[in-house]
């Protein structure tokens, strides 16, 4: 395999510009320092003007595929006005050395891809009487869409679309208030067996249409036709070394990280759940699980109620309410779903005492339907459960084992994964952090399976159909404002069924249960009496609180300095232009600065600002002394620690992060901070990165949603940087201010751990975004002096916290690698 080779990911026509062609590849050594790359059209060299995206990762949709990579290259070609005249358009690059052909390919398949729009088919479906399709398609200007049966013949469709926000690093010249996502439905004829569905997109200049082939009850045979299909494209564009090494990838890949080999690992096997049954516990808590029912497809009803049945812990009662009637008499004699469920239900409750189920005389929405199961519940804990998911065995035992250890927890929830509508196929395991009340705030991450004691539970007034399609979310936000035990069991314990209608696979599909969503958070916080307002993320299912304080404390920012008067100018003008929060001092904290240009700026600053004051720190550097001396004299209430290397993004910044931390629960509040590039560079500390401490997610793109959309997601981390950290004054002078052993590393992470210990809470707020031109005053550990000192550091910090960074971080899944940084599956 020649590693030097560059690969072609893509090659695409510009959205909006004639004759203009976009492409995106990498070099597989992952270099492209002193390297050119060409293109020529019949010999003829073109103009190309190239980007480089260091520490970028490929993620797009369109392709399939997930490479990740150390140097993106996008490229712009221009192409003269009679290139469709032409034969061949030929990539090349060249390293000083030796000049390769990359690519190839004739001006005859161009004018065929000229005449396409871009597109990406996620999902299609057929349930009953209806087919769904959602993906997206992009192009300039509106784009229609028609759905054609096998005939040819348009359907009549009822079409969404919405914003595609991860579509703008791939498509960067493409209107930023575009909704190139879609999810089209037509009704079709039951008793029509027709899967020969096609999808036309047009524009005014473009048009495609595509046979809709990934039917999510589709074989084996249609699942390899498809890869077959996708291989073959890949090794048109690539060529055979190119496709041969993309296998060889896929396959190790998959044989060290897939979900599927973990499965096989560390599932519950037969021998440890034989164990399990004839295992008595001294206490023996009954599960009472609660589950609603609306026209449930029997063979799923029977799946679910036989996972239960399997449960290795015995004492547990299935309380089942069948809200399918609806309707006069008449109907509910012609109603199918009537007369299959509850046959399905007599049989399992008279073969098992510990099964009841009641028949409710009309459907009182999920909410309702599941009041009146609730109701039937006596048990020491209720269990939820949806209707169509699947328990596994170890399930109930796992909560009585961990209700054995300690009798005085609440509330529980575990880890989770999806499964195929044919219960074969397990995938996407959302391994979560501990108790996090702010992410919950965020996204409802808890879900399944969650379970609370019956005490609890008859506090919350039930389930309230106000908030009908997050009625879960509402449910567990009121249990846990009332728990004062909340224990998150790290294993999987549920498999939530995946279908195109439910707001596991497609978002679209539930817009109400979001809307649903943002206003129990916002009742939370009327709860708990604090000003906010929740509004609804760019992504779907993700929520953001703004908070509306009516107090306007001071904050004083300090920054330490050294000369880089270049990079302090920077940092003031981007605050002093931007900032919006109108009660701020700055306390400059000048070490042992050289260079005259930099005094000068100072005098310049005080004299044309009032709020802005220097002091002077004397002795060598040491970042905890000097944060702590800049303390000494700041008056604010508030105390932001900024790099002199930092620079504002959004002017809300500090009265965002100021939003969280005049909560009184919370001590710190961190902000995301971006590399030059916009990659990220801190979303978070997690404990044992590295050995110790590292920053969350480091390297992706700036609008890159990371594990479960926690990068876009207000949260509890054990740390944040220094960089740019918020403290409540009272905090940090309870705490004893920056331990000042610790001159240069980890003495922000130390700090977190000692606010914790005190009892606050570390948040970190992505709205309050700043680029960090890291480490350009201090310099790296390229001593063997910095080195011996960073060892030194490194030493101090585990025998001070060993034991905590030992047992793992709380936010941050056992299951999930302390390798990199990415939140990927443990090897």
């Amino acid at each position: 395999m020649d590693t030097h080779k560059f690969f072609v990911e893509k090659l695409r026509f510009h959205l909006n510009e004639p004759d203009m062609l976009v492409l995106v590849g990498w070099f597989y050594d992952g270099k492209a320092a002193g390297r050119e790359v060409m293109a020529y059209l019949d010999g003829e060299k073109l103009p190309v003007t190239l980007t480089v995206n260091k520490g970028a990762e490929v993620r797009q949709k369109y392709l399939g595929t997930i490479n990740e990579i150390n140097e993106e290259v996008v490229g712009i070609v221009t192409l003269p006005k009679d290139w469709r005249e032409r034969k061949k358009f030929e990539i090349f690059t060249d390293d000083g050395e030796k000049k390769k052909r990359a690519y190839a390919v004739s001006t005859k398949k161009l004018r065929v891809r000229e005449s396409r729009l871009e597109y990406y088919i996620e999902n299609c479906h057929r349930d009953e009487d209806t087919v769904t399709v959602t993906g997206w398609c992009m192009g300039a200007g509106e784009v229609n869409l028609y759905l054609l049966d096998q005939r040819r013949q348009k359907l009549q469709v009822k079409t969404d679309h919405y914003f595609r926000k991860d579509l703008l690093s791939v498509f960067p010249e493409c209107d930023t208030q575009a909704k190139p996502g879609f999810m089209i439905q037509a009704s079709v004829k039951r008793q029509v067996d027709d899967k020969n569905f096609f999808l036309e997109m047009r524009n005014a200049e473009h048009y495609s249409r595509t046979r809709l082939r990934k039917w999510d009850d589709g074989g084996r045979l249609q699942y390899v036709l498809e890869k077959s299909q996708d291989a073959f494209r890949y090794l048109e564009r690539n060529g055979l070394a190119a496709t041969i090494h993309k296998i060889e990838t896929k396959l190790a890949g998959r044989s060290e990280t897939s979900y599927d080999a973990w499965c096989k690992k560390y599932d519950a096997g037969k021998e440890e759940l034989d164990e399990q049954r004839k295992h008595v516990f001294s206490y023996q808590p009954l599960f009472s699980i609660v589950v609603p029912l609306y026209r449930t497809k029997p063979e799923y009803l029977q799946e679910m109620i036989e996972s239960v049945q399997a449960q290795t812990y015995g004492n547990w009662q299935l309380c089942l309410a069948d809200g399918s009637l609806s309707g006069d008499d008449e109907d509910r004699q012609k109603d199918s779903f009537v007369t299959e469920l509850t046959p399905v239900l007599e049989k399992y409750a008279k073969a098992d005492a510990r099964i009841t189920f009641t028949t409710l005389q009309k459907n009182l929405g999920i909410s309702g339907n599941t009041n009146a199961a609730l109701a039937m519940a006596a048990g020491d804990y209720i269990v939820l459960a949806d209707h169509d998911d699947i328990v596994p065995a170890n399930a109930l035992y796992e909560l009585a084992d961990a209700l054995n250890q300690d009798q005085s927890i609440d509330v529980l929830y575990s880890d989770e994964d999806k499964i195929s509508m044919d219960g074969k196929k397990r995938f996407e395991p959302h391994f979560k952090p501990d108790f996090d009340l702010d992410l919950l705030c965020s996204v409802n991450y808890i879900c399944h399976l969650f379970a609370a004691k019956k005490e609890l539970v008859d506090m919350t007034g039930g389930f309230c159909s106000e908030y009908d399609g997050a009625q879960d979310l509402d449910f567990i936000l009121k249990c846990c404002e009332n728990a004062k035990n909340i224990r998150h069991i790290p294993k999987i314990l549920y498999h939530w069924r995946c279908h195109m209608q439910s707001t596991a696979a497609n978002p679209e599909s539930k817009l109400y249960a979001f809307e649903a969503g943002r206003r129990a958070i916002e009742a939370h916080y009327d709860r708990m009496e604090i000003p906010v307002t929740v509004e609804n993320a760019a992504f779907y299912g993700m929520y953001r609180t703004k908070y509306d304080w009516k107090e306007k404390p001071l904050v004083s920012v300090i920054i330490p300095n050294k000369d880089h008067k270049k990079d302090l100018e920077k940092c003031m003008n981007s605050i002093l232009g931007k900032n919006t929060y109108p009660n701020i001092e700055f306390i400059i904290v000048e070490n042992n600065s050289t260079e005259q240009e930099t005094f000068d700026y100072y005098k310049e600053l005080e004299v044309m600002h009032e709020n802005v004051h220097v002091v002077f720190y004397e002795g060598d550097f040491n970042y905890s002394k000097i944060n702590n001396f800049g303390a000494d004299a700041a008056k604010g209430s508030y105390l932001l620690l900024l790099n002199n290397d930092t620079e504002m993004i959004d002017g809300g910044a500090v009265n965002e992060m100021l939003g969280y931390c005049m909560r009184e629960d919370v001590g710190i509040v961190g902000a995301k901070l971006l590399y030059e590039d916009e990659t990220i560079q801190h979303a978070g500390v997690v404990l044992g990165f590295g050995g110790t401490a590292g920053h969350a997610f480091i390297g992706k793109p700036r609008y890159d949603t990371g594990y479960f959309g926690r990068i876009l997601c207000a949260q509890d981390y054990s740390a944040v940087t220094a960089a740019c950290m918020m403290i409540k004054r009272s905090v940090f002078d309870e705490v004893g201010g920056l331990t000042e052993e610790l001159a240069v590393a980890f003495n922000d992470v130390d700090f977190c751990l000692k606010v914790r210990k005190a009892g606050k809470l570390v948040v970190y707020d992505p709205y309050a975004e700043w680029f960090h031109y890291e480490s350009k005053s201090r310099g790296y550990e390229d001593s063997p002096e910095k080195v011996e000192r960073f060892n030194d550091e490194v030493d101090i910090l585990l025998r001070s916290w060993r034991e905590i960074i030992e047992q793992g971080d709380p936010y941050y899944n056992p299951n999930l690698t302390l390798d990199n940084s990415d939140f990927s599956l443990r090897r």
